[in-house]
């Protein structure tokens, strides 16, 4: 068993467990957490690597699934917990811990160590995800059909030019995170 099929299957493992403690609280309102859409793109791109190790498909959503988890992470630890996320519940219990640190963590190693990466021709492929997801959420709250779920999307609690500077801001670190996995990887 190579490396990336250990690593895969203990993310898959997580991820399961993850869910189980996630789902039944929130059912399809999980949707509208990035943080469990990242967590979706690794269980989908880590199945399809279990599957189909060397495609193109594979090496696009694999390379998606790690920008998306670095950016949960950074957000995670750089914006939420600052902004009065309780840490204990984000980053050190159940499922935070699957879904914040170890599944970003092993999904960023297994892609670096151990699998084919993407080129710059992918490069618009998770800045382009996240904008869109960003953009949504932003309707949503604006429409008052959603509330959060993120301190930044709260349109109605903050400014107009908080908002786009969140935008601004948001947009550059996934930029810079495609870019940077890009590069690293080369």
């Amino acid at each position: 068993m190579t490396p990336a099929v250990c690593i895969g299957i203990a993310v898959l493992l997580m991820e399961i467990r993850a869910q189980y403690l996630c789902i039944p609280g929130r059912g399809w309102k999980l949707l509208i957490f990035f943080t469990q859409l990242s967590n979706y793109m690794t269980c989908i791109s880590t199945a399809a690597l279990l599957i189909a190790t060397a495609s193109p498909l594979v090496t696009a959503l694999r390379y998606l699934a790690v920008c998306m988890m670095v950016m949960t992470f950074l957000v995670t630890t750089c914006v939420l917990v600052p902004m009065g996320g309780d840490p204990k519940e984000l980053l050190w219990t159940e499922p935070g811990i699957y879904l914040h640190i170890f599944c970003p963590v092993l999904t960023v190693l297994s892609y670096f160590l151990f699998e084919h990466h993407a080129g710059w021709n992918l490069f618009w492929l998770p800045v382009t995800v996240t904008l869109v997801y960003g953009l949504v959420m932003l309707l949503l709250n604006a429409s008052r059909k959603v509330d959060g779920p993120y301190p930044f999307f709260k349109v109605h609690n903050q400014s107009a030019a908080a908002t786009v500077m969140w935008i601004l801001i948001l947009t550059g670190v996934i930029s810079g995170t495609a870019a940077l996995v890009i590069l690293l990887s080369a």
